[in-house]
């Protein structure tokens, strides 16, 4: 993705790629030290202890990495 513009707000998405998330929920109440809840790098995250590796090729909407497809399908899934 990249954002060419906030005003207006004007953001390009390729078809396909990569979407990943934080291995822990954001939460304004715990230290900022949480660096599993800031970062979705998978060399930090695969760290923590609730991280979940998908490790089938099939299952493109579990753990903490996803396709944009399977992304976009929650999104719409979820109105």
């Amino acid at each position: 993705m990249v954002v060419t513009s906030f005003d207006p707000l004007r953001i390009y998405l390729y078809k396909e790629g990569l979407a990943r998330f934080c291995s822990e929920k954001y939460n304004l109440e715990k230290p900022l030290k949480n660096k599993f809840m800031h970062l979705t790098n998978y060399s930090i995250n695969k760290k923590n202890t609730k991280y979940i590796k998908n490790e089938e090729e099939d299952e493109d909407n579990y753990g903490f990495k996803w396709s944009l497809t399977a992304l976009m399908k929650h999104l719409e899934d979820s109105g």
